[in-house]
């Protein structure tokens, strides 16, 4: 399917006229345009279906017949414009793994998943898995995921192709790899939050989890980094400040440390 710009659309009726006027003529067949604009107020995405139809024949030969379409443009959005859409009806979708989206999650909203937690247990998934859980997961609290093949099957059973959808995830690359995935499957009212949940203030949403939406994507070892940081700075300095402070008794303490 090729796409061409909305500055092309006017032209190319003209054009098929002068490089087949006879033919068209002959047949007594003309170029049909069908414009279907959608235009949200906050939403500078349009969709916009361009078709050129030619049949019947011209000394037995039969005319081609073409399909030019414009797909909708998902519109990416901060978390101020999200809440008016919101607020204009658009629902809530969180594409998000069901980990994150316990941690944290917008109220009222619809989770679908793009990428499940992957239990298979192939050797080749059990190696990955283990590799995966003493490093990405141990440090970083991430699961062990795979595709949803259910994903666009998901989202059809609970919204129509002409549903307004807001799609939501933590950094932003799944609710965009996601908007792809419905705009293919014909939805048209697509808009996502530019890089995610990380970007909201806390307070901008009312939220349900045992921490705030900005933070869902953080678990695992590096939660603690900071406080571990902040302990051994604390200890550092107040040795500074005794030998700083009090010379003679750090280089007692010293000479009582075991040679080796």
């Amino acid at each position: 399917m090729k796409a061409i710009k909305v500055s092309q659309c006017v032209c190319v009726c003209e054009r098929e006229r002068e490089r087949e006027p006879n033919s068209l003529k002959m047949a007594g067949i003309g170029a049909g345009c069908y414009l279907n604009h959608s235009l949200g107020r906050n939403l500078g995405a349009s969709l916009l279906v361009f078709d050129i139809h030619r049949g019947g024949a011209v000394a037995g030969k039969p005319f081609r017949r073409r399909n030019l379409v414009i797909k909708a443009e998902v519109n990416f959005v901060n978390a101020e414009e999200a809440k008016k859409l919101i607020a204009e009806g658009y629902a809530i979708l969180d594409v998000r793994d069901k980990t994150q989206y316990n941690r944290a999650h917008i109220k009222d909203c619809h989770h679908v998943p793009l990428f499940i937690e992957n239990q298979d247990n192939d050797l080749g998934t059990i190696i990955k898995r283990t590799v995966h859980n003493n490093f990405s997961g141990l440090f970083f609290g991430l699961a062990f995921t795979k595709p949803n093949p259910n994903f666009v099957q998901s989202v059809k059973s609970q919204f129509s192709p002409e549903s307004k959808l807001l799609l939501v995830c933590q950094e932003g690359l799944r609710s965009a790899a996601a908007s792809n995935r419905l705009e293919e499957a014909g939805y048209q009212n697509i808009a996502c939050v530019t890089s995610g949940l990380q970007s909201v203030k806390p307070g901008m949403f009312d939220s349900v989890g045992s921490t705030e939406l900005q933070n869902a994507g953080k678990a695992g070892l590096i939660t603690v980094q900071g406080k571990i940081s902040a302990v051994l700075g604390t200890v550092l300095i107040c040795a500074y400040l005794f030998i700083t402070f009090f010379p003679e008794q750090a280089e007692k303490l010293l000479q009582m440390a075991p040679s080796s």
